[in-house]
């Protein structure tokens, strides 16, 4: 008997995987995504009971191709499909690996099928909701949170992604190719380690399998492009950020912010390889928005205490960021800092601004309640965290705002503490 949580981590990791496989056999990569989808699912219902095959991967491989297999061939184009097979097979017909045997960075299907989602034949918004649904493994709903759409936009930009890209052949693409899908493909794996990081929705504060695949197919890409500096950039800040994570949660998955963490429990190794990235990849050209946002990690990760931060350091480093790229995290992020360095009422002033940018979002509210906190005003922070707690979906997230809301409740004793972030 295996786990269900168990068959369930599996079952991500391998199903980018088991799709690049059967793009690249057969193309079609609208009917395979349905074939793999079918295949997880049988895995879901029989791995429990008779536990993990000893290559899970080839199993899915084979389980989805019978399923592919089954479908061309009852299609009605099925004898213009068999006249043509030559054609869609690529010469370099997938071979699965031995078990615990890796590809190279350039054979890895993964990574290929990380690029093909990525084609210039797609819009921005269309490649990152297609390569988050078939290479980070996230649901219509949690792309729809991630890119800030509803749904059903989401689902329709999905749609449209698979149709444009169906006949695109599977293979990695040329250097010269490379470098106009480069935005997009790290666009996608930093919103795929943030929904690791920090779940949009659900009863646990993080998806460590989301955070360490992101990790793993940056490692990839820069193995590809080792000088890319905006590739070195966001492994620092990926590394530097995940480095926290087993100090986020309380025993029993309470949110644990920033200022309150156990910071003897932070990965000093990984914090030493950000580091050293973050000086490499700002020695490697002009500092872009992963560049700067990596360096702001490590200044709160090098702090021995909270009061150690260098609040007036990474307030210059939001400034280069919004000038930069003026997201509306990003300015978020810049109110906090002010708020530190400059004091409440300025980082309110800030806050203020932004409304237009991120009405009903929570993640406003939640820093204007802790703003509000500082400056005093207990009834306006309370109202704000109470309103950002119901709406959030994430179960950690309510509990710990509706927790803050409660301590300003009639005799609670004043709080002053630095910025709720983790």
């Amino acid at each position: 008997m295996t786990g269900t949580s168990e068959v369930e981590d599996l079952l991500r990791l391998h199903a980018p995987q088991v799709l690049g496989a059967l793009v690249r056999r057969y193309g079609h990569f609208g009917p395979a995504e349905d074939s793999v989808q079918e295949a997880l699912l049988a895995a879901a219902q029989q791995w429990p009971r008779t536990g993990v095959p000893v290559n899970p991967r080839g199993w899915l491989i084979k389980v989805a191709s019978r399923r592919l297999t089954d479908q061309l061939r009852s299609d009605e184009a099925r004898r213009r499909r068999e006249e043509t097979a030559a054609q869609l097979t690529p010469r370099d017909a997938f071979t699965a690996p031995p078990p615990g045997e890796s590809r190279a960075p350039s054979d890895d299907d993964t990574l290929t099928l990380l690029f093909l989602c990525c084609h210039p034949a797609l819009t921005p918004g269309a490649q990152i909701a297609l390569t988050l649904r078939a290479v980070g493994g996230l649901t219509t709903a949690e792309i729809a949170r991630a890119l800030l759409l509803p749904e059903a936009a989401a689902a329709q930009r999905i749609s449209r992604a698979k149709a444009k890209i169906k006949d695109v052949p599977f293979r990695q693409p040329r250097p010269e190719d490379r470098d106009q899908r480069l935005a997009a493909v790290l666009q996608v794996l930093y919103l795929i380690f943030n929904e690791g990081y920090t779940a949009t929705s659900g009863t646990t504060l993080q998806r460590a399998d989301l955070a360490h695949e992101a990790i793993r197919l940056t490692r990839a890409v820069r193995r590809l492009l080792p000088r890319e500096g905006t590739v070195t950039g966001l492994l620092a800040l990926m590394l530097l950020t995940e480095a926290r994570s087993a100090a986020r949660s309380g025993p029993h998955g309470e949110l644990i912010p920033l200022d309150e963490q156990d910071r003897a429990r932070w990965d000093r190794k990984a914090i030493a390889e950000g580091t050293a990235l973050v000086e490499e990849a700002l020695s490697e050209g002009p500092a872009g928005a992963y560049q700067l946002q990596a360096a702001i990690a490590a200044l709160h990760d090098e702090a021995e205490r909270a009061q150690d931060t260098d609040w007036p350091q990474i307030l210059a480093l939001y400034d280069l960021l919004m000038a930069r790229t003026p997201e509306p995290m990003a300015a978020l992020g810049r109110a906090v800092a002010v708020a530190m360095v400059e004091g409440p009422k300025a980082g309110l002033a800030e806050v203020a601004g932004m409304e237009d940018q991120l009405t009903g979002h929570h993640r406003l509210d939640a820093v204007r309640a802790h703003l509000l906190e500082k400056a005093g005003d207990r009834e306006g922070a309370r109202a704000a965290y109470q309103w950002a707690a119901r709406h959030t979906l994430s179960i950690p997230e309510t509990r710990y705002l509706q927790m803050r809301a409660a301590r300003l409740g009639p005799g609670a004793e004043d709080t002053d503490r630095t910025p709720p972030g983790s």
